[in-house]
């Protein structure tokens, strides 16, 4: 039995006699009665164990994780929408109210402006870096027969197709959320809340459901998005060169972002009545078959300038509306930004 004690006590207690077993993680340890007996008979007390666990730290990874650029300008873009829908909602159920006839109810927050102007961003740096790349490499050419076929990318524009991708980005994301939006607004005895909306959507036509008329929003979005991008942009860089200046300052912003919705605005707006014509019909049960066809029965019951109701409220809500939006996603982009270079 002595023999077995000591065997036992060289097999679980440390060195010093205080029975330490190192650093242990996640580990549950089992000790001997024997090494317990051990201790008593020599009038100590049993050691206590202590187990300890080492959490890994993620500060370093956040940290860099934050400073991405792609971050800096998601999160630029929220803030950005977040202040400018606390300025401007009231313009909103105006603008509603005099296209369909009813006010609206907005859910989307600044969702909407932190997905479209991240895309955005990251797309013209891509495009813009893949033709660099292209015109390095040597663009490829397409021989038919006698004529030879110089395939470069200089003829694409960076902004317009950055444009239409952050359109078609946040009509994907935010389409759900718009649908919801329209039926709270239209029908609020049928949808008396968000969560009966939710659910009554479901139930009658499942995810898909929430995706309904993504297409008469898409053919909306996409010369709204690509002209918008694409006027600030060339208004920006055209003002800059003309005042020999390397930034704008925030009311130079301001008139630019504003100038690029009126524009926007304007060219687009009859595909927007056409939209909101469709969605309302379908939710009263006599929708036009396609765009085209809710564009002529405007026509018809109202003239051309029946595409263009609405209009002034708005401009009222977009001029005032991009040109803060602008003007906030730029300044924050100098805030968390400071530590890239400019691309």
């Amino acid at each position: 039995m002595a023999l077995e004690s000591q065997s036992q006590k060289k097999s679980f207690v440390g060195s010093g006699g205080n029975g330490g077993f190192g650093d242990v993680s996640g580990l549950l340890l089992m000790l001997p009665k024997e090494m317990f007996d051990l201790d008593k008979e020599r009038g100590r007390e049993p050691p206590s164990l202590e187990l300890r666990f080492q959490v890994p730290d993620f500060r370093p990874v956040l940290r860099d994780f934050f400073r991405a650029r792609e971050v800096g300008e998601f999160l630029s873009g929220a803030l950005a929408g977040a202040m400018t829908k606390a300025v401007l909602a009231p313009l909103e159920t105006i603008r509603t109210r005099m296209v369909v006839g009813v006010g609206s109810k907005s859910i989307t927050g600044s969702f909407l402006e932190a997905i479209e102007l991240g895309t955005f961003e990251c797309v013209k740096r891509a495009v813009t870096s893949a033709q660099e790349k292209w015109n390095e490499d040597e663009s490829p050419k397409l021989q038919i027969g006698g004529l030879t076929l110089n395939l470069s990318l200089s003829w694409v524009s960076p902004v317009a197709v950055a444009g239409a991708a952050a359109g078609i980005a946040s009509t994907l994301a935010c389409h759900p959320l718009e649908v919801l939006k329209d039926r709270l607004t239209v029908s609020p005895d049928m949808y008396p809340s968000l969560r009966v909306a939710v659910s009554k959507i479901f139930q009658d036509g499942g995810i898909g459901a929430f995706y309904a008329g993504i297409s008469p929003t898409l053919i909306g979005m996409l010369p709204y998005s690509t002209s918008y991008y694409f006027i600030y942009e060339t208004a920006k860089k055209s003002y800059c060169s003309a005042k020999k200046k390397k930034s704008l300052n925030r009311p130079e912003l301001l008139l630019i972002g504003a100038l690029a919705g009126f524009t926007a605005s304007t060219l687009s707006f009859p595909l927007e009545v056409a939209r909101k014509r469709l969605m309302v019909g379908a939710l009263q049960g006599k929708c036009p078959p396609h765009m085209a066809a809710a564009l002529a029965e405007v026509v018809q019951e109202q003239g051309l300038m029946g595409l263009y109701r609405g209009w002034g409220a708005s401009c009222l809500k977009v001029m005032p509306s991009s040109g803060i939006t602008w003007m906030f996603y730029e300044a924050w982009k100098d805030i968390l930004l400071s530590d890239h270079p400019l691309q």
